[in-house]
């Protein structure tokens, strides 16, 4: 017998190496590069629907922040879950997947950034826009543009915190809603799981998710 046949494990030990090294991999991915992640309310509608499966991105803030119109997962930063957005997933697949860590078990949330440390955010101006910085944003991404009216505020995001909106105004409880919370409604940069990249399913709506030209006038303060 070669040395070669000698070495040769079963062909059962074999399959378990091969299955425990593809999920230490897709551990490292996830803790480093990128995580999966399913949409479970309303909120962003309509730039993500329910169920609608993405994958979030960790390189851009490797050496950066979260600017403005990113679509980020954030740790929930204390009570702003609620039961839509906290439920657990809704098929054998997907809870298979949060058992081995691929897919987030809960406690995020996943929210357009309006502000970031320094800008002054209002709502409203005369013509119903948020604005940043006294620049007034144009929203296309938005489900319903009236609703910003829903909810008036003048704040100045903290340094190194960021203000945060569902694309679905009327029907998000983002930072507007948590303003008399401990922490004012402001989301610590270092809460940010990472970056919307991309939708994977359904395969309907397939695509890179793209920064919004929104805040491109705004001036830093």
């Amino acid at each position: 017998m070669s040395d070669t046949e000698k070495r040769q494990l079963p062909v059962w030990q074999e399959s378990i190496l091969l299955v425990v090294t593809a999920m230490v991999m897709a551990v490292i991915v996830k803790a480093f590069f990128l995580q999966a992640f399913y949409i479970p309310s309303e909120s962003m509608e309509p730039t993500m629907l329910v169920d609608d499966k993405i994958l979030v991105e960790k390189v851009s803030y490797w050496a950066g922040e979260p600017g403005r119109g990113d679509i980020v997962v954030f740790d929930d930063p204390g009570g702003w879950l609620n039961a839509a957005e906290s439920r657990k997933a809704s098929n054998p697949i997907q809870r298979g997947l949060e058992v081995i860590g691929l897919f987030p078990t809960g406690g995020h949330l996943i929210k357009r950034v309006v502000g970031v440390g320094g800008d002054t955010v209002k709502c409203c101006d005369d013509s119903g826009h948020i604005t940043v910085n006294g620049s007034a944003l144009d929203e296309p991404y938005l489900q319903d543009f009236s609703a910003n009216a829903n909810q008036t505020f003048d704040v100045v995001v903290p340094k190194n915190h960021l203000w945060v909106m569902g694309d679905n105004r009327g029907n998000s409880a983002d930072s507007r809603m948590h303003m008399g919370d401990p922490g004012g409604g402001f989301i610590d940069e270092h809460a940010v799981v990472g970056k919307a990249w991309v939708r994977v399913w359904p395969l309907s709506r397939l695509g890179f998710m793209h920064g919004p030209a929104t805040f491109d006038g705004v001036q830093d303060r």
